[in-house]
C-alpha cells in the first residue's frame, strides 16, 4: 500500500482535502473550485514572436456564491509540513481580496485569518475542524464591513449568467464586489480605475444588474461622451436588459424605461431652459454610471457636472482608465479615491493585456528645427514668418510635404517587413493632418489601393465615409480598412482588438490622452494573431513612459536612422481645435471652442490663424539610440549589451556561478526563461552581436567577457571527439540530427520533446518509437543531457 508520504499533491487533494471540505458542508458543485487559474501568464516578446509565461493558479478557491470568493487553500504533498503553502496562499489572497487563507499537506489545515476575528491570526486545524461556509461568510462580512441584514442581502445578490461559460476575471470580480458592497453601505460617490482593454463595460453591466435585480437601484442612467461607446454598450453586454433599456436620442425623453443610455451632450443644450435632462425630476434616477469620467465630469463647469449636480440624490459611479489630476480638475476630488485600481502594468504582467515594443524615429527637421530661407513663400504665395519651426509647429502652423511623406514611407516600410495588413492607427495633429496623411499613405501603397481604395481611410468626425467604416476597421473579421488616420475621434472608446501598430505623429503632452491612445493597442486577440503591438513614435511622445504617472512596461525602444531597416509636455492646442459635439462626433474649429450661448447669436465666430504649406525641404532621419524598460516599467538608457550584462550579473555574481547553474540544469530553457522574465530579449541580442552564437555564448561573452564560439564551432568540437560510438546505429543518427538541429536553431529547440515530431526526426518513427531506441524516455533524456554536456565542454 502506498504511504501518505509517497502521494502526489493532487492525490493529497483528492484523498484528504476534498473530503474534509465536503464534510464541513461545502457544496462541491457550486462552492468548491479546484486548480483555479486566475491570470493568463505574461506574454514575452521575442523579436516578432511571443510566448507566454506561467499564470497564477490557486489549488482551491471556496465561494459563498459564484464570484463571491471567501477562502483560498494552497495544497502541498505530505513530504512538506502543513504550513508550507501559507505564504503563497497569502500572496494570492491579497491579490484576490480574500480574507480566509489555508495551507494543507493532508494531515490538517494551517489557517491565517486576515480579520483576526477571534483574536488569533494563525492556528493549526485538524482535517475535521475546517470551518463551515456560514462561519467563513461571517468572517468575510467582518473583512468587508458588512454589518446589517440589508447590506448582506445586497452584497450577496447573484451575478448575471447568460448560459455560457463566461465569468468575470478576478480583477473584474473584485471591482464588482467592492462597488456593490460600497453601495450597500450607502456610499454615494465611487471611482473605479481600470486600464483600457480590461472590460470596464462588462464590469459596469454586472454592477448595474446586481443592484437592479436586488431592487437597490431601480432607475439607472449610463452616461458616455461618444456615439461609439453608446453603440458598443447597447449592442454588447447591456443587450441583456432587453426591453427595460432605451437609448436617449435627439433629446426625446420617455420615462417608461428603467435603464437609460445617453450621451451627456445629448442631454444638454448649453441653455438651462432647454436642457433635456431637466424633463426628468431630480430624484428620477437612483444610480448614474459615468464612463470615461476623466473626460470632463470632474470639472465644476463641465456639462457632466451640471447633470450630476441636478441628479445629486443618485449614487454616482465614475469609470476611467486614467483619473484626471491637474491643478484645476480632479476626478478623485469629486468621486474620492478609487475603491479599486487595475493598472496597465498589472494587466500586462497578468497576461490579459498585450505588451508592446517602441520604435522611435527622429526626423532632422524635428530634432534640429527648420528655418525658412529669406523671402520663402508657401504654396499659396504667403510669406512664411522667419523663425525656427519645430515639433510644436509642424502640421499645426506649418506643413512640410516631405515630412508627411517621410512618415508615410517609414510606416509603409515597417508594414512591408511585418505584415501590410496589420491594422494600424496613425494619430495626427488635426483633421487636416489626418487627411494629408491618408493621401501620403495611399501614394506609398498604390498597389494595395488599386486592390481596394479602403486600404487606408481617414476616420475623423467630419468625414462621414470614414466614420461609416469604423465598425469594419475594429472588426477582426473584416480585412478593410487596414490603416486609419485620425486625430481625436479614435483616442477612446474604440475597441480595436487587432490593432498591431500605433503611430504617434501628434503633439501629445496630456498623460491622460497618451494612456488612452496606448490603450487602442493593448487588447489581445490570439485567434487573429494579436499578442503584442508596436508603437512608432515620430515626436518623442514616448518620453511619457519615463514619467512616474505612467505604469506601462515596453519591451523595447529603438530609434531609427534614415537607412535603418525594420526587423521581419508640449502644447496640445492646435490652430484647429478638435472637440466632441452634442452627437458624440468630432468637430474641428479654428479657435478654441466656445459654446454658442457664450459668444452670442448661436454662431461660431473665429479668426483663423494662418497655416503655411511648404515643400522642397530636405527631410531625413537622424541618430540611433536604444532604450529599454525594466520589469518595473522604469526607462533604462544604454546599449542592449550593457542591459543584458546588468541583468545576468544580478542573477549570477561570477562566471563560475553561472557555469555551475548552466551545467546542473536539466533544461537550459529554465535559465533562459529566468532572464527573459528580467527583460532580456535574446532575439534582439543575437541581431546586435551574432545570429550564429549560442545563447550560452551570448551570456558568457556579454556578461563575463569570455571569447565566444559559434554553434557550428561547438558542433565540430563534439564531432571531433567521436562521442556517438557508444550508441546503436539508429540512436546515433538521432543524436547527430539533434546536433545539426542545435547548429541551426540553438539549444532551446532540441530540449522540447516536440522536436521529435518534425523533419528529419519523423523519418526515424514516432516520438515513442524514437525514445525506445535509447531504452525508454528516461534514457533518452539522459542521452540528451549528456549531449548538452559535450556541446558545452571546453574545447
Amino acid at each position: 500500500m502506498t504511504s501518505k508520504k509517497e502521494l502526489s499533491e493532487r492525490d493529497i487533494c483528492t484523498k484528504y482535502i476534498q473530503p474534509a471540505l465536503e464534510k464541513a458542508g461545502w457544496d462541491k458543485l457550486t462552492q468548491i473550485r479546484e486548480e483555479v487559474s486566475f491570470t493568463d501568464g505574461r506574454i514575452y516578446v521575442k523579436g516578432n514572436l511571443t510566448s507566454r509565461g506561467k499564470g497564477k493558479r490557486a489549488d482551491y478557491i471556496l465561494y459563498y456564491k459564484p464570484n463571491i470568493p471567501i477562502a483560498i487553500i494552497e495544497a502541498k504533498d505530505n513530504k512538506q509540513n502543513v504550513k508550507a503553502g501559507i505564504q503563497q496562499a497569502l500572496d494570492y489572497a491579497n491579490i484576490l481580496d480574500i480574507p480566509s487563507v489555508f495551507s494543507s499537506n493532508g494531515d490538517g489545515f494551517y489557517q491565517h485569518d486576515r480579520t483576526c476575528i477571534d483574536g488569533e491570526i494563525e492556528k493549526e486545524l485538524s482535517l475535521d475542524q475546517f470551518p463551515t461556509p456560514a462561519e467563513l461568510w461571517e468572517r468575510y462580512k467582518k473583512f468587508k464591513g458588512i454589518v446589517t441584514e440589508e447590506q448582506e442581502r445586497i452584497s450577496a445578490q447573484d451575478y448575471f449568467f447568460d448560459g455560457t461559460n463566461r465569468k468575470p476575471r478576478y480583477y473584474q470580480q473584485i471591482a464588482i464586489n467592492r462597488t456593490v458592497e460600497a453601495i450597500a453601505k450607502c456610499q454615494q460617490r465611487i471611482l473605479l480605475t481600470m486600464a483600457t482593454g480590461t472590460g470596464k463595460t462588462y464590469t459596469a453591466f454586472q454592477i448595474i444588474h446586481r443592484l437592479w435585480k436586488s431592487g437597490t437601484k431601480k432607475r439607472i442612467l449610463f452616461l458616455a461622451d461618444r456615439n461609439a461607446l453608446i453603440d458598443q454598450t447597447r449592442r454588447g453586454d447591456f443587450r441583456h436588459f432587453k426591453d427595460k433599456m432605451t437609448v436617449i436620442k435627439q433629446k426625446k425623453i420617455d420615462k417608461s424605461y428603467e435603464i437609460y443610455l445617453a450621451l451627456y451632450q445629448g442631454l444638454t443644450n448649453y441653455d438651462e431652459d432647454k436642457d433635456a435632462y431637466r424633463e426628468f425630476s431630480p430624484d428620477f434616477f437612483d444610480l448614474i454610471v459615468i464612463d470615461e469620467c476623466h473626460r470632463g465630469s470632474a470639472s465644476e463647469d463641465s456639462a457632466w457636472r451640471e447633470i450630476l449636480s441636478y441628479f445629486k440624490s443618485a449614487t454616482h459611479i465614475g469609470l476611467t482608465a486614467t483619473p484626471k489630476e491637474t491643478e484645476t480638475i480632479s476626478s478623485t476630488e469629486y468621486f474620492g479615491d478609487p475603491i479599486y485600481t487595475y493598472s496597465l502594468k498589472q494587466g500586462i504582467q497578468d497576461g490579459f493585456l498585450a505588451p508592446y515594443k517602441v520604435v522611435r524615429i527622429g526626423l532632422n527637421v524635428d530634432l534640429e528645427g527648420w528655418r525658412p530661407e529669406v523671402g520663402k513663400t508657401d504654396k499659396q504665395g504667403l510669406l512664411v514668418d522667419d523663425r525656427i519651426y519645430n515639433r510644436k509647429d509642424f502640421d499645426k502652423s506649418l506643413v512640410i510635404d516631405e515630412r508627411t511623406e517621410s512618415v508615410a514611407k517609414k510606416v509603409t516600410d515597417f508594414l512591408k517587413k511585418t505584415n501590410r495588413f496589420d491594422k494600424t492607427i496613425i494619430f495626427c495633429v488635426d483633421i487636416d493632418h489626418a487627411q494629408r496623411m491618408r493621401t501620403a499613405i495611399a501614394n506609398a501603397n498604390s498597389d494595395l489601393m488599386a486592390q481596394n481604395s479602403k486600404y487606408v481611410m481617414q476616420i475623423t468626425g467630419d468625414n462621414d465615409e470614414g466614420k461609416r467604416e469604423l465598425d469594419n476597421f475594429i472588426n477582426p473579421e473584416e480585412k478593410w480598412p487596414v490603416i486609419a488616420t485620425t486625430s481625436k475621434l479614435m483616442t477612446t472608446g474604440v475597441d480595436a482588438q487587432t490593432c498591431k501598430l500605433i503611430v504617434l505623429d501628434s503633439n501629445i503632452a496630456s498623460m491622460t490622452e497618451f494612456k488612452q491612445i496606448i490603450g487602442r493597442g493593448t487588447r489581445i486577440n490570439e485567434e487573429f494573431g494579436k499578442t503584442f503591438f508596436t508603437i512608432m513614435d515620430f515626436r518623442n511622445i514616448t518620453d511619457l513612459f519615463a514619467d512616474s504617472a505612467f505604469d506601462g512596461d515596453p519591451v523595447r525602444l529603438k530609434e531609427m536612422e534614415e537607412d535603418d531597416e525594420f526587423e521581419s509636455p508640449e502644447d496640445e492646442a492646435a490652430s484647429s481645435e478638435t472637440v466632441i459635439d452634442e452627437n458624440g462626433d468630432e468637430v474641428t474649429f479654428d479657435t478654441p471652442y466656445t459654446p454658442p450661448d457664450i459668444i452670442g447669436g448661436g454662431d461660431i465666430i473665429s479668426e483663423p490663424r494662418p497655416k503655411y504649406y511648404v515643400n522642397g525641404v530636405n527631410v531625413a532621419v537622424l541618430n540611433e539610440r536604444i532604450q529599454y524598460m525594466d520589469g518595473n516599467g522604469k526607462l533604462i538608457t544604454g546599449s542592449l549589451k550593457d542591459y543584458t550584462r546588468q541583468k545576468v550579473l544580478e542573477q549570477y555574481k561570477s562566471l563560475d556561478e553561472f557555469l555551475n547553474k548552466w551545467n546542473q540544469a536539466d533544461k537550459k530553457q529554465a535559465i533562459i526563461d529566468e532572464l527573459i522574465e528580467q527583460g532580456v530579449v535574446f532575439e534582439n541580442l543575437k541581431e546586435a552581436i551574432s545570429k550564429e552564437m549560442d545563447i550560452f555564448d551570448l551570456i558568457c561573452h556579454t556578461a563575463f567577457d569570455q571569447p565566444p564560439l559559434t554553434r557550428n564551432e561547438r558542433v565540430n568540437n563534439v564531432k571531433k571527439r567521436d562521442y556517438f560510438t557508444k550508441y546503436g546505429d539508429q540512436a546515433r543518427k538521432v543524436l547527430e540530427a539533434l546536433l545539426d538541429k542545435y547548429a541551426d536553431e540553438g539549444i532551446e529547440n532540441i530540449e522540447d520533446m516536440k522536436v521529435l515530431q518534425v523533419n528529419p526526426f519523423d523519418a526515424f518513427g514516432s516520438p515513442i518509437e524514437i525514445v525506445k531506441l535509447f531504452g525508454g524516455k528516461r534514457q533518452y533524456q539522459q542521452a540528451l543531457i549528456a549531449l548538452e554536456q559535450e556541446i558545452y565542454k571546453a574545447a
